[in-house]
Parts: structure tokens; sequence; C-alpha cells
């Protein structure tokens, strides 16, 4: 009963918006002031008059009030203060004499805290425990009332089982979901764990469990993101709280340009899944965490070859991979992938730049091998210096790669330019061989096969060219040496030559323009092509004298290309002149005047206008260069 009875503490208010009672006001104010058929303007003056009298009187009064003695207004406040203190007085004793009356009657049962809050004139005059208190019987009850409470006692037995009753099944209810949500929620994290994913505790939230999506052996940064929360939904589901991962999937797109034109765009490398499962979620976050990782380790590897020509704007990576063809390296969202239009896409850019793609992504999995190697071998000594971590290398070896291909494809087309002009002059130079890539992959190597081949693959690249030529025992060799590790990343040539007849000619060397191989190439044949036309016997000429004598052309100036028929005449000196270029063979010959023939400039005195003989170019002569130096020596 005590527990439903209520008690207002608020007045009640009334209700503003009740109906008017007009009706009611008009008949009190025909009883008050009487119908309103008597009211005229007499009476209306009338009542204006009293009123306003009343109002002189109530004046007068409070003016009279004021005019009081100040002493006796005091005299009266302090009367009024004596009073609330006197009341004031009498309330404190009356409470202090209802302390002392219960801590007097406590004390019977609890004798030190009663004297705690007893006065010290009670203590003096009642000992502790002198008053008591018993219960009384109370006169019997009669049979209605008695009834009256076994029903009412009984209703609130009955009302209070069936709450308990109620909230007993309610909690069995609530019991039976959160044990389904629990069983599905366990189901799918043991799912979770047999596919392969390592669960365990997180590290600051022990009673929470986490799966490593991530990789141990990453940048510090991306191994802690790699750990990702496993929590429960409302149904018992699992949500992948992936923290810092962003909801959409990226990956790092690599673009080829070339001349300017986009070429060449790679794909993502896992495909596009639609599926909102555990699963799908834990392997997007995977692939999105290792993508930003390969992006932060290419745009670090991008800042330390700055000098190499590599730029790095916002979300952008440029890198100059050869003459014409430029590397775009950006990471975007799959589906900023999928709006780009492939009008202009060719076979050849998507071949490069998914090339490059796999190529970036095997090179940092290689990283994180050789992390977990170094990290499996003795520590090393402990100093106050921190040692810095070098940037992995990523797309070093793959613009190496290009670079080197791009070099032995322009020296492939150099030679096959040049020896093809020989060829049109019929001097038949043996073919040249060719060794791209030499090196071989080490057969001892206690590695695995797989970072063996990516260990090839960072070693530095060479690639040989070898020939003969037409002089005897001569030969030339080019090595094209291509180092991807800083500080001297580039390539260079090494060009060598054996030519007997001329023990004075050094070999070049190395060589890191092309420009200069190219000279280096086409002076060293343009000493072979003089030497054989100065080697070959000439046909007999028709001495006055009747005599004959058999001639050779002497190489006065062979490094450039000149050769003198000598006579015994001295304005019937010939001279030829051969110029060797890329595209042709040029030879002049002429007839000049100095005694020996060998004046150089203004000082040949050339007595006729020369000849002019070309091969390999689409004015090309037809005769050979062997039929033209007989001809000329007639």
């Amino acid at each position: 009963m005590a527990g439903s009875f209520t008690l207002p503490l608020r007045p009640l208010l009334d209700d503003r918006d009740r109906p008017d009672t007009l009706p009611a006001e008009i008949a009190q104010i025909n009883n008050q002031w009487g119908s309103f058929r008597d009211v005229n303007e007499d009476v209306l003056r009338t009542k204006i008059a009293e009123e306003y009298k009343d109002d002189l009187d109530e004046d007068e009064g409070d003016q009279s009030a004021s005019d009081l003695d100040s002493t006796e207004r005091l005299e009266q406040l302090y009367k009024r203060r004596k009073d609330i203190i006197d009341f004031a007085t009498q309330a404190h004793m009356e409470a202090m004499f209802a302390v002392d009356f219960v801590s007097l009657l406590l004390s019977k049962n609890t004798p030190r805290q009663a004297e705690a809050s007893m006065s010290a004139f009670l203590k003096q005059i009642a000992p502790l425990g002198s008053l008591n208190a018993e219960i009384v019987n109370p006169p019997p009850k009669p049979d209605s009332t008695t009834k009256d409470i076994s029903a009412v006692s009984r209703g609130w037995r009955i009302q209070n089982f069936n709450g308990a009753a109620n909230k007993l099944l309610q909690a069995a209810s609530r019991l039976e979901n959160e044990v389904a949500s629990e069983t599905r929620y366990w189901n799918e994290v043991l799912t979770v764990k047999e596919k392969g994913w390592k669960v365990s505790r997180l590290p600051r939230e022990r009673q929470a469990l986490g799966v490593q999506y991530g990789f141990l052996e990453a940048t510090p940064v991306f191994r802690d993101r790699g750990l990702a929360s496993l929590r429960r939904g409302e149904n018992g589901s699992l949500i992948l709280d992936k923290g810092l991962i962003p909801p959409k999937a990226r990956f790092v797109r690599v673009q080829v340009m070339q001349d300017g034109q986009l070429t060449g765009r790679s794909k993502p490398t896992s495909p596009r899944n639609d599926e909102q499962t555990i699963e799908s979620r834990i392997l997007q976050a995977r692939d999105t965490l290792y993508e930003e990782e390969l992006f932060h380790e290419l745009v670090r590897e991008a800042r330390a070859t700055a000098n190499y020509g590599v730029t790095t704007r916002q979300n952008l990576i440029r890198i100059p991979a050869s003459d014409n063809l430029e590397i775009l390296l950006d990471l975007v969202d799959v589906d900023e992938n999928d709006l780009q239009s492939d009008q202009d896409i060719s076979q050849e850019g998507t071949r490069i730049a998914e090339g490059l793609s796999h190529t970036i992504r095997i090179l940092l999995a290689y990283a994180h091998r050789q992390n977990l190697h170094r990290r499996t071998l003795l520590p090393l000594p402990l100093t106050p210096k921190k040692r810095s971590v070098p940037e992995h290398q990523l797309f070093r070896p793959a613009l190496a790669y290009i670079q080197h291909m791009s070099h032995v494809l322009w020296l492939q087309s150099f030679l096959k330019d040049i020896l093809g002009v020989l060829h049109s002059a019929a001097l038949d130079i043996p073919a040249y061989t060719k060794h791209v890539f030499s090196t071989r992959m080490a057969q001892t190597s206690s590695a695995p096969t797989a970072e063996a081949v990516v260990e090839r693959f960072l070693t530095p690249f060479e690639s040989t060219f070898s020939g003969k030529l037409l002089t005897p025992r001569g030969s030339f060799s080019i090595a094209i040496h291509t180092n991807l590790s800083s500080p001297s990343f580039g390539t260079s040539f090494d060009v060598s030559c054996n030519m007997p007849n001329y023990l004075d000619i050094k070999s070049p060397g190395r060589l890191s323009l092309r420009e200069e191989v190219q000279a280096a190439i086409t002076h060293l044949l343009l000493l072979d092509v003089v030497f054989t036309t100065s080697s070959n016997s000439l046909p007999p000429s028709k001495p006055e004298n009747d005599t004959q004598e058999n001639r050779v052309w002497e190489a006065v100036y062979p490094q450039h290309g000149e050769l003198v028929l000598s006579s015994s005449n001295p304005e019937r000196h010939r001279k030829i002149k051969l110029a060797l270029s890329r595209h042709e063979l040029s030879l002049q010959t002429y007839t000049v005047r100095c005694i020996d023939g060998t004046g150089r400039g203004k000082w040949e005195q050339p007595s006729q206008t020369p000849k002019q003989y070309t091969w390999g170019t689409p004015s090309a002569s037809t005769q050979s260069l062997m039929a033209v130096v007989s001809e000329a020596s007639r």
C-alpha cells in the first residue's frame, strides 16, 4: 500500500482555457449595481466622485503615518528584532530537547553512538540507558479489518509474483538472444581463423579480439595499423573496425606517357568484390594498407632520386624512364580508375604499365622478406647514433631495366644502320654478336628460387656487343653497364677495340653519352675502311717509259679518312677523302699539286673539281667502294 501512495507536491493549476462565464458575470453585476436599465450619466458621475474621495482619504492617511517620530520607529524595530530572536531561541531549545530525548532513548541499545549527540547537562542529570521504550500490544482488530488486510496482502504478493515472473521471462528471452548473438559472433571468428588469419587480443584492450591483416615486416607506421578489432554487432554479426583504413579500396596506378600522350595504364591488382562479407572486408583492408605502404615507400625513393629527374607533386610521382617515355605513379580509388576511358591506350603501353605494376609490388614483398632475414640475425652493437633506414629499391630496378633496354635497342639500331652502309659499299664486314643481359644467376645461391630471381633483377645489368673488323685480327667490343645503386646510377658504355695495324690507337674506354659512343664506333669503322682501302693492291699504271709498277694508296691522315696515291709527277698526286656516318659513306677523289701530296687545307691546291660518291642514301652509288678506288687510281 505504501508503495502505491502518491502525494502531489505542486499546487493545482487552474485551467485558463475554460469557457467564458459571461451569464454568471452579468448576474453578479445585476446583484451588485442593479439592472442596466437604471444606469445613466448622473449615476456614473456620482460613482466616480465617490471613488475619487476614497482615494484622497487613503493618501491623507499615508501622509499622516509618514509623520511619525523617528525615535518611535526605531524602538518599534528593536522590539520586533527581539521578538524574532526570542522565537529562534525557543525553537532552538525545543530542537535540543528533542535531540536529548531521542539520544537518551537510544542510549539503551547503542550507548556509544547516542552519547555523541547528548548535551552535557543531560549527561550529568540522567545516566545512560535510564529511558527505554517497549511495544505495547495494540487492541484487537475487527474481523473485517483483518480480512481487508489479508486480501490486500494477497493482492500485493500476487502482483509481485507476476512482476517477478515477467522479469524472469524477459531475462530468459534476453539471455537467449545474447547466447544466439555470442554463438554467431564466435562462429564467424572461428571462420576467420580457419581462413588463415591471425586472431589475438588487442594490446591496449585485452577484453577485445583483433585480426592481424597487415605485414609484420612492414614499416612501423603501417605495421601498427595492420591490426583491427573484431567488434560484435547488435545481432551478433562480426564488424571489422578498420580504424585509419579508408572505406574505399585504393591502389597504386601506373601510367605510361609516350611523347606526352597516355599510352598505357595498369589495372587494380585485386578484383573488385561487392560482397560485404567479413573475408572480403579483411582482404580489402589488407590490400589497401599494402598499397598505401607501397606508395609511401615510392615517395621516399622518389625523394632520394630527385637528382635523376624524378619529381613528386602531391599525390603524383613522375619518373623519366627514357628519351620519350615517362612513368606516372599515383594512389587512386578503384572507382576513379574505372571512370577514365581507355581510348588512347595501346597494347605495348599497357604491357609496360602492368609489368612495372607487378614489379614494384614484388620488390616490396622482397623487402619485407629481407627485413625478416635481418631480424633473425644477431643484433648489431648498440650505438648512440640512430641508424637510418635506407629506402627500398622499388622502381629503380625497373627504371634501370627500361633504360638498359633503351640503350641496347639504340646501339643495335645504330650498328644495323652503319653496318648496312658498309654493306651497301660492298664491304663484307662480319656480323656482330650480342648478349643481352649476359650475367647469369649464381647456381650456388642458398636462397629460394623466388628470392634468387629477384636478387638477379637487383644486380647491375650488362649486355655485350662484339664483332670482327675488315682488318685482319681486328675486333671491337661494346659492353653496356646499367647500375641501379646510388650514387653511380646510370648507364655506361665500355668500348674497346683491337687494331694491330694502328698501334697508337687506344680503346676509348668507358663512355657515358650516346653521342660519344656513336662517334667512337664511327671513327673505329672509318679507320677500318681506310686500312682496307690502303691494303688492297691496285692495277699497274701506264707510265711513259713503258715500265709497270704496282701502286698502293697510302693512308696519310687515317683519322681524317685521307689516302694519297703518289706519282712521279708532282702535279699528278691523287687523293681520296672518306667520310663515314650512321646513314652514309662518302668518298671524294681529286688530284693535288703538292710535292708529296700530303698537304692539308689550302696547301693541297686541288687541280680539278673533286668527284663525289656516296653509299647508303637514296642517291647512293651503284659501284662498290673498291671499284671506285680502282677507277680513281687510273
